[in-house]
């Protein structure tokens, strides 16, 4: 380490002590200690600022916004530039970029109808020679309202669509930027054949239901993945070397049962658990050996936790609590470093740290209480220093 950054570091390790927390420096002001990694970003309850909190330092940035809700969707490739939408009173959403010091905030997408569209579920490609990023194109209002999976940049000022069948969400990337996979919705008549998902007296009405699609980041090849006569598929996790998906599988609401499927078309999916429950989220650990899920009502456990779930089928039997310190409770929304180093969660509220090795954790957000995941910095990232430089 440099004698600049160890500079860097003994002043914020100061300004710890003292209990300063900073802020997004105002123009003309001095310029923030910069960043180092890995870096956490999370926006907060009341949708007015995003929170970076340096896991190296426990340095802790506030990016304010003023006037208009915040939602965050995560890191440029290279973790230089952060991803939101904004939105003001009930107008639509817009996509915008920023440095992490908060400056050169940058709208990211336009349409030729202003007051028709909005955007949603930003997602970044990790691709550093093609990050483009795909969202949620919502267009109209009320029951004419439509959703598309939309990418940006393209050849115009105008987002180009992946998908126009109208109800599309949830695009997740895969590792190497190349494919996307989302969720989108059909309707179908209720109680239409024995295995359907109908309430008694409910046939003849129609229910929404998601299976998963994929397509290829340049949009030439597209193809449905899995094909469930009834019930929700949801949740796509890619896995880290790329090769699988896991998702959620749901008969009826809340009977969830976890799943994975070659991302090949034609890939046959494979159930791996079987005893029903509640499933809020959904990762991989970081050696693709197991997912992780965020359950409620697993294995006879009511409040949620964090379950290890191997790749085998009835892997109920055989599934472990991931954390097994009783005073961390209620977990949700598991996100790992891109190093596998660290895991954050959301545990009542609050968020949690918890070192992979050795299951120490800590704090890194108690009184504060938020109710969205939180985003880890890329594996590019090296540190804000190498954006400046860059």
């Amino acid at each position: 380490m440099s004698r600049q950054a160890r500079g860097w570091v003994t002043l914020a390790i100061l300004m710890m002590a003292l209990g300063v927390r900073m802020s997004a420096a105002a123009p003309g002001a001095p310029a923030l200690p910069p960043l180092s990694s890995p870096l956490i970003a999370v926006d907060t309850t009341a949708q007015d600022r995003i929170v970076l909190m340096d896991v190296t330092t426990d340095t802790r940035r506030e990016l304010r916004f003023e006037g208009a809700w915040v939602r965050l969707w995560g890191f440029s490739p290279d973790g230089c530039r952060i991803l939101y939408t904004l939105r003001e009173n009930i107008a639509p959403g817009r996509l915008y970029s920023a440095r992490l010091d908060g400056s050169d905030r940058q709208p990211l997408a336009d349409f030729d109808t202003p007051n028709a569209w909005g955007a949603w579920e930003g997602v970044w490609s990790p691709s550093l020679t093609d990050p483009r990023i795909a969202f949620t194109l919502i267009r109209g209002s009320g029951e004419n309202m439509t959703h598309h999976i939309a990418f940006y940049p393209t050849t115009t000022a105008l987002p180009e669509l992946y998908s126009a069948s109208g109800d599309e969400h949830t695009a997740r990337w895969s590792p190497d930027g190349r494919w996307l996979v989302y969720s989108a919705y059909e309707t179908r008549a209720a109680g239409s054949d024995v295995f359907a998902t109908a309430a008694p007296g409910q046939t003849g009405s129609q229910l929404r239901e998601a299976d998963l699609w994929i397509v290829s980041a340049d949009g030439t090849t597209k193809y449905r993945l899995t094909n469930f006569p009834t019930g929700n598929v949801t949740m796509p996790r890619w896995s880290p070397d790329g090769d699988l998906i896991g998702f959620s599988y749901s008969v009826s609401p809340s009977v969830d049962t976890v799943w994975m499927i070659g991302m090949q078309s034609g890939s046959a999916p494979t159930q791996l658990t079987y005893g029903s429950s509640m499933i809020l989220d959904l990762t991989w650990q970081p050696d693709a050996t197991a997912l992780v899920m965020s359950a409620r009502d697993f294995n006879s456990v009511g409040e949620n936790r964090l379950w290890r779930i191997p790749l085998i089928g009835g892997a109920d039997a055989s599934a472990e609590q991931v954390i097994t310190d009783g005073s961390l409770r209620y977990h949700d929304f598991p996100r790992y470093s891109a190093d596998g180093a660290w895991l954050a969660l959301r545990a009542e509220y609050g968020l949690a740290l918890v070192e992979t090795a050795t299951g120490a954790w800590r704090w890194l957000e108690r009184a504060q209480v938020g109710n969205s995941p939180v985003f880890w910095s890329p594996a590019a990232f090296t540190g804000e220093a190498a954006c400046d430089a860059g």
